[in-house]
């Protein structure tokens, strides 16, 4: 019986599975893209939300937590200074899962490219955070020359 278990199998032992994620969260923050199967994919992406989570934190016992996971110490530094702050006030969804097109040859399993919004050379751009949607809306409505309407033009015409 199943029982909440945290993570898939994916077809490995424990330890081989978590050192596996372990190595590719790593990356994931070095390189902020890696391409890699579907289902590894989603569970990576579970893995670097938390470590975003810890970066926003930025507390000692948050270092602490996120040194468990993250392999090494330039790869943390780069967590709590340059990602940590990007993610400040964005309150979730800090990466995304596209799935390829093409398969791998060989075994045909799935691909997927996972990467953090929000950064330089994105695939696709991010929606931005719910607290800067409407300046972000009203700034390039101006630049197109077109008068966003606020809140109190449409109450009064009401």
């Amino acid at each position: 019986m199943r029982k909440r278990l945290a993570f898939r199998k994916l077809s490995r032992t424990p330890t081989h599975k978590w050192a596996m994620l372990r190595n590719m969260v790593t990356s994931l923050i070095y390189h902020e893209r890696i391409k890699t199967t579907l289902p590894k994919a989603k569970e990576v992406q579970r893995l670097a939300e938390w470590m975003i989570g810890y970066g926003k934190d930025g507390s000692l016992h948050a270092r602490q937590q996120a040194d468990r996971i993250v392999r090494e110490k330039p790869a943390l530094t780069k967590l709590f200074e340059v990602l940590g702050p990007r993610y400040a006030e964005r309150e979730g969804g800090y990466t995304r899962v596209l799935k390829l097109s093409k398969h791998r040859t060989g075994d045909a399993a799935p691909m997927a490219i996972i990467e953090y919004v929000d950064r330089p050379g994105e695939i696709r751009a991010a929606r931005p955070p719910a607290s800067r949607q409407r300046s972000v809306i009203a700034a390039v409505l101006k630049k197109a020359g077109i008068n966003p309407v606020t809140e109190a033009k449409e109450i009064e015409s009401k």
